[in-house]
Formats: C-alpha cells, structure tokens, sequence
C-alpha cells in the first residue's frame, strides 16, 4: 500500500509541472477572439485546453480529420477552419481509449470543444466536449492562441 501511494504521489507531483507549446502573437490571438465569421463555405472550429494546474506537465495532440492541428498545454487553443456542410472528426490522444467526436458543421458557424485531462495512475489520458458558443466563448478570453504543430512524441 505505501508503494501504491508513493507512485500516486510522484505521479502527481510530475504531472502538475507545466508544458509550453509555441505561441502565436498576441495580435493574433486578439484577432482569434473577435470571434468573426469564418471564410465562405467554412466553419470556425475552436479547440481548446483550459489554464488548470490539473495534468498542466502533459501535452496532448489534437486532430480534425486524422490532420494534426497541434498539442495542447494548459492554457491554449487553436483555430482551424474546415469545409462547411460535411461531418468532421475532432480527435484527441489518450491512453485509456479513442476520443473521437463526430460533428456535422455548417457553412459560417463557428464551434467549441473544450479538450481535459483525464488523470490514471501512471498516465493521464485526454477527452473532449462539445460546448456550446456562450461557454466556448466565455471560456477562451484567458487563453491563448497556439502556432499550429506537429503531433506525435
């Protein structure tokens, strides 16, 4: 039983350190949170991970469409656009098991998926959620925009 409480412990202790990943610029990011309608034919899509000390040592890919958009640290989002009318994939690594959400995305709308930490013993897996555009919104004005990146170790 120590053993097992020892691990958790230094477990949490090396998870609550922080990541960085690249930023954009601050005008950038500004401009990301005006919140304007996306280009022609496009939907906005806004994936973001929330400034929690929470799992903040891990970086966690996320994807649309099997194509890397970046890795996430606590405290960033990114902002792709794709194709309106079509379902797409958001996606997330994670050690415990696929997450995947599917979405049918109109032409000019804008949509919210808020990326978490899911914590396990020895690793922390990741999920997504849809959120709704009040949240979403409200949710982004701390954080900050990430460069698009390349996922994998």
């Amino acid at each position: 039983m120590k053993k097992v409480l020892t691990i958790i412990t230094l477990s949490f202790l090396v998870l609550s350190g922080c990541a960085s990943v690249p930023m954009e610029s601050e005008v950038k990011s500004n401009q990301a949170k005006e919140f304007n309608a996306p280009s022609p034919d496009k939907a906005g899509v806004y994936v973001y991970r929330k400034d929690t000390q929470f799992g903040a040592a891990l970086k966690k890919s996320v994807l649309i469409d099997k194509e890397c958009i970046g890795k996430t640290a606590k405290g960033v989002f990114f902002y792709p656009e794709v194709d309106g009318g079509k379902e797409h994939t958001i996606s997330t690594e994670s050690e415990f098991s696929p997450n995947d959400l599917i979405v049918k995305m109109k032409s000019g709308m804008l949509y919210f998926f808020e990326q978490f930490i899911k914590m396990g013993v020895f690793a922390g897996g990741a999920g997504l959620e849809q959120k709704d555009e009040n949240t979403g919104k409200s949710e982004l004005a701390e954080l900050k925009l990430a460069v698009k990146g390349t996922c994998g170790t």
